[in-house]
Formats: C-alpha cells, structure tokens, sequence
C-alpha cells in the first residue's frame, strides 16, 4: 500500500472516529436534556396537585409544612454527597423523588401568583434557558474561569437573601433577584459546557447514564431557581 493509501486510510478513520463521537455525545446530551425535561414536569405535576386537590393548605397548617419546606434542601444535599456511591437507577430515582418534593414545596405559587403569569414566566425562562444552554454547549470559549466567581456569586445571594429576611428592604430584594438572574444565567452556561465536557466516548453504559443524571439534576436546579426568580418580576399575584 502506498504513502498516499495509508494516509487516505487513516484520515477516514479519523473522520468515522469523530462521526461516532460526535453522534455519542448527541445521544448523551439528550439523555441530560430528557432527564431534566422529566423532572421539570415531575414538579409541575405535582406543585398543581398540590395546589389544587388543597393538600398544600391542608399541610401548611401543621408542623408538617416545615418538612415540606426544608425537604427539598436535605435531598439536595444527600443526591450530592451520595451520589459516586448510588447505581444509575438510584440515583434516577433520587432525582425524580426530589424534583416530586421540589413541587409539592412550590405549590403555593399556584394559589398566590395567576396562572397566565406562571405560564408567561415559564415560556420565559424556557427560552432563556435555551439560549443559555445553547450557548454553552456551542462556544468555543472556555467557561471554566467562571465558575469561581458564579459560586461566590450563589453565596453572595444565599447570605443576602437571609439578611434580607430580617431587614425586609424592598430594594435589596430587588438588588437580590437581578443579581440571581445574571448568576443562575451564567451558571446555565457554564453547567453546561461542564456537563458536555465531561462526556467520555469509553464510559460503560452505567457511568455513562449517572453522567447524565448528575447533568440532569445540575440543569433542573439553574432552571427552577431562574425560573423563580423571573417570577418575582413577572408574576401577578391573584
């Protein structure tokens, strides 16, 4: 065989290596994408639910109603904590478990806020989303350096949001939520290009789907958290 065979040889296989990796990240993201879509709609589900069969109401006049609120948070904590020690299929079920507790604690937006806001905001922070997510998935820049200054960013918030609690200023809460929109934007981004980034063409079949997983549950928390804050803005209350 000559020089020029071998060299036809080798970029072909180069160029089918690359169709296959490319075509196995596809099926990656999508599986992340998949999964995150579910949950949205697992919380959704039952956040209406909630609202409407009147179990909410019903809880929040018992101490139970402190259980639904901090819930959410603890298995938040043990999904992260655990999660290297969970099979695929734990830790899919820990995750729709959370984003069910995730939506009985959100239903009293349904009684507070009108369902054409809900419904603006979400169509909204979905297109947001997207772009966001698009881009991150899609740029060539490298995010990473963000990453630092999104998580002080997040904690910034977290200890402004408890001040707040007890100062109760209208313009800190509103200096807060746009401060929450520009993170939780970046974190979208960011999140993703880490999630793509971490995609490995050799993984098993298990590493793999707790890869997506975890990418999952990563996207569903930029996702919720923006779209709450977006509500603070665009939200009519009933």
């Amino acid at each position: 065989m000559s020089d020029f065979d071998q060299m036809n040889t080798q970029t072909m296989t180069q160029e089918a290596r690359a169709r296959e990796i490319n075509e196995g990240l596809r099926i990656y993201m999508s599986k992340v994408y998949n999964h995150m879509a579910t949950g949205l709609l697992v919380t959704a589900l039952v956040a209406y639910f909630g609202a409407a069969s009147g179990l909410y109401m019903s809880l929040a006049s018992t101490p139970l109603i402190f259980v639904i609120m901090f819930a959410p948070f603890a298995m938040a904590m043990y999904f992260t904590f655990r999660f290297m020690n969970m099979t695929s299929a734990k830790a899919r079920n820990v995750f729709y478990a959370y984003a069910a507790m995730m939506g009985l604690s959100l239903s009293a937006i349904f009684l507070v806020f009108t369902g054409q806001s809900l419904t603006t905001t979400f169509l909204i922070t979905a297109a947001s989303f997207g772009s966001l997510s698009l881009y991150g998935y899609t740029t060539k820049r490298d995010l990473g350096p963000l990453g630092a200054f999104l998580f002080m960013g997040l904690i910034g918030i977290i200890l402004a949001s408890l001040v707040n609690m007890f100062v109760g200023s209208a313009s800190g809460q509103f200096a807060i939520s746009v401060m929450g929109v520009l993170v939780f934007a970046g974190l979208t981004a960011y999140d993703t290009q880490a999630i793509k980034q971490i995609y490995f063409a050799g993984d098993s079949r298990e590493v793999a789907e707790k890869k997506a997983i975890h990418g999952a549950f990563r996207l569903y928390l930029d996702f919720i958290n923006m779209f709450l804050i977006l509500l603070q803005f665009l939200g009519n209350r009933e």
